[in-house]
Parts: C-alpha cells; sequence; structure tokens
C-alpha cells in the first residue's frame, strides 16, 4: 500500500493496514505528520463527540448516508478504545465533545506515529507525490526522489484549508488526473464577513441557541439553531459555522435575537412591549425583553432611534424596524473566510464515483480516498476528525480484507 498524506487519516489507514500484515508507504510532504492534526481544537484535539453513532449523520449536510459504513465499523467508542489502550485517556466536555485528557493534540499524534513504528509502516516526509499513473494493473506514484509501484493507492492528502500544514488541495489534482470529478471546493466550518457590518464594537459578544436563516434571491436555502459569535467583521459561532458550506457572497443572513420564539411571534411581541413602553426608554425596553444591553443600544441606534429616547416618541415605522431587527436581522453576506481561516473544505472528490462501503474508486480497482479529500464535511464538534479516523481504517480493512486477511481489526 502506497498512502499520500501523513495525517490522522493516512496514518490511521497505514497502521490499519500494517497491522494487518501488508506492506506500507506513507508518503507526506511536508518536514513531519499531522501537522493540521496538531492546531486541531485550538490545539486540544476534540477527536469526536460522544452519543449514539446514529445520531452522528445528520452532522455531515447531505452526505451523512456515505458516511455511515465508516462511522459505524469504526465508532466513537472504537476510536477511545484505540487511545485507551495505548495509555490516553478520552474526557467527555458537556455537549458531548470528546478531547485527549492531557488537552494536547501532539499526544494523539505521538500515538500514531508510534504506533506505526511499531507496526513497521515505511515514513517518508518532505516527499510529496508529483502524479500517478495506472502501471501494470497497479499505480506508479511519482516524486522527487523515485517511482514507487504499488497494486492499492490512497489519496489522504486533506483539504485546501489551513495550507500552511500542508493542505493545498494537492488530492483533488491528484484524482483528476486519474479521471475522477472533483466537485467546487471552498471553505466551510468558515466565519462570516458582513457587508458594512454595523456591530464591530460588540466583537466578542455571544448568544446562544439562535434561530439562523439563510437567503439566496429571496429563496430560502437552509435554517439552523445554534450560538453565535460577533467578530470586528461578521458573524461565527457553531450556528453560522455549521451551515457556513452553504454560504455564498450575496446571501442575507437572517438572525432571531429571541430564541425562544418564532420570527413573526417575535416581532409581535417587541411591537407591542414598545406600545407599551410609555417614557421608558427603548434600550431599557429591549433589555426587559432578554437582550444584552449593549447590543440593545445597537439595535436602536441602526432603527435610526436617538440615545435616549423613549418608546413614546417612536412612530409606526420605528416600531417596526426595531421589531424586525430583533426578529429576524438582516445580514448582508461579504464574504466567507478564505482557505486560510476556514476549519474545514466543502467539496472535493464526487461521492458518487467512490463506494461508500469501502472507500475504493469505482472507476480504478485498488484506489481509495479518505478524509477531506472527499466532497464531505461535518459540523463542528468532532465530526470531521472522526470520519478522517474512520475512512482511513475502512479503507485498509477494505484493502486487506480483498487480500485474504481475516484479522484486520484495530487492535
Amino acid at each position: 500500500m502506497v498512502v499520500a498524506g501523513g495525517g490522522p487519516s493516512g496514518l490511521f489507514c497505514a497502521l490499519c493496514g500494517a497491522g494487518a500484515g501488508a506492506a506500507v508507504l506513507v508518503l507526506e510532504k511536508m518536514p513531519s505528520c499531522g501537522r493540521k492534526l496538531l492546531i486541531s481544537g485550538a490545539g486540544q484535539c476534540n477527536i469526536t463527540r460522544d452519543g449514539e453513532m446514529s445520531s452522528f449523520l445528520a452532522h455531515y449536510g447531505a452526505h451523512g448516508k456515505f458516511a455511515k459504513p465508516a462511522l459505524l465499523q469504526f465508532s466513537n467508542h472504537d476510536l477511545v478504545r484505540f487511545f485507551h489502550a495505548r495509555g490516553l485517556e478520552m474526557v467527555t466536555e458537556p455537549g458531548g465533545k470528546v478531547f485527549p485528557s492531557t488537552r494536547r493534540a501532539g499526544d494523539v499524534l505521538d500515538i500514531l506515529l508510534k504506533e506505526c513504528a511499531c507496526r513497521e509502516v515505511d515514513i517518508h516526509c518532505n516527499e510529496p507525490v508529483l502524479g500517478v499513473a495506472i502501471r501494470h494493473g497497479g499505480f506508479e506514484v511519482n516524486t522527487r526522489r523515485t517511482a514507487y509501484f504499488s497494486p492499492h493507492f490512497i489519496i489522504a492528502t486533506g483539504g485546501a484549508t489551513y495550507p500552511a500544514t500542508g493542505s493545498t488541495g494537492d488530492g483533488y489534482s491528484l484524482a483528476a488526473s486519474l479521471g475522477h470529478r472533483i466537485t467546487e471546493i471552498g471553505p466551510a466550518l468558515s466565519a462570516v464577513r458582513v457587508k458594512d457590518f454595523p456591530y464591530p464594537d460588540l466583537a466578542g459578544m455571544s448568544f446562544e441557541d439562535l434561530r439562523i436563516t439563510v437567503e439566496r434571491q429571496k429563496k430560502r436555502v437552509c435554517r439552523n439553531r445554534g450560538d453565535i459569535l460577533f467578530t470586528h467583521h461578521g458573524l461565527s459561532g457553531p450556528g453560522i459555522l455549521d451551515i457556513s458550506r452553504d454560504i455564498r457572497p450575496g446571501d442575507r443572513i437572517l438572525v432571531s435575537f429571541a430564541s425562544s420564539q418564532g420570527p413573526e411571534e417575535a416581532a409581535k411581541t417587541v411591537h407591542a412591549a414598545l406600545l407599551r413602553g410609555g417614557r421608558v426608554q427603548v434600550a431599557t425596553v429591549l433589555k426587559g425583553l432578554g437582550l444584552p444591553e449593549r447590543l440593545a443600544k445597537g439595535l436602536a441606534d441602526l432603527a435610526g432611534v436617538a440615545a435616549g429616547s423613549t418608546c413614546a416618541h417612536l412612530g409606526k415605522g420605528a416600531r417596526n424596524a426595531i421589531a424586525l431587527l430583533v426578529s429576524s436581522h438582516p445580514f448582508e453576506v461579504e464574504a466567507l473566510a478564505g482557505f486560510d481561516r476556514a476549519m474545514v473544505t466543502r467539496g472535493g472528490v464526487a461521492l458518487d464515483e467512490v463506494d461508500p462501503k469501502t472507500m475504493e474508486s469505482r472507476i480504478h480497482r485498488g484506489l481509495y480516498f479518505t478524509g477531506e479529500v472527499l466532497d464531505i464535511d461535518g459540523d463542528t464538534g468532532g465530526y470531521n476528525l472522526h470520519f478522517a479516523c474512520a475512512s482511513g481504517v475502512l479503507a485498509a480493512r477494505s484493502i486487506t480484507s480483498n487480500r485474504g486477511r481475516k484479522n484486520n481489526r484495530v487492535p
């Protein structure tokens, strides 16, 4: 087996294949393996999450069905047991995120590399794959040093985000050279830059469990509920990150700051409160509805209401404007954070050309794809890293079982 890419997906594929008796070579373009893994979860490595595997499937956009075989054959419990058996415990946070107990991504990488060494995986760093060709029923894999031949070639090169770690989209060109279709790639799990963002002074303010709707040319693209964070230039937080795969420049993001009510009901509640407010200041009434004081003042200002104005001085137009901003605040998307800041890549190797039960190409026998190079991306919170590991394991098991191996489990 020749594996292109020394991230978690490639390393799990390598150690699983070698554990079943296969000779494995990993070709890594960077001076060391796992550089993107080391910065995952702000260096703490949110490797998976707690819960039933069936609940994972809804967290991969429209592609949960494709991810299902990999996730079920190497579950979150399997992943935790793997590291537990090697002396690294995992802890579960409230909400379900799973981290190494040391909170060090480097400890996760060390175990993967040690396991590869124990199983005699040959790892060549500073040796990027420059090209691959079909030769004699197998694959001729070319690097600057030499050409390698193998009946099995695994593309585990990751996506195109955080290019400084080595994820520069190399796998897409390799796949395309072998006849695979690449769907449009773009940043995902990405913060959103808002055109003329009105609240840069509120950067760092967060909101829990808000209703979010994305519209494009007045047609709804998607909906979500989740936490939002104001940045200096726009919106972030899990509620935005998890739907960023579907957001494009020019879209409108409608946010309801009244999380307990639907937009129409919230607008009526705000309108009624302002009508009854009398001599009470507008910002005070909004604060009484549960809005942070600084946001309440910002909303009133955006609606053209002078600071310190009372409700008695509001006309119908001003009341309607404030009610709209609270219940369905529009933000126009200027751009998404670029590949250098987005956590993962949307798009990639087209899934209809890959067998989800094996990770093998439907075009060339012996060619496999794992992890982020595929057109699959998950929500924030451990879903992407888990799929990377699980798909690597599935590919190795598929290869070694085809070679007649009876024991290809990850011990």
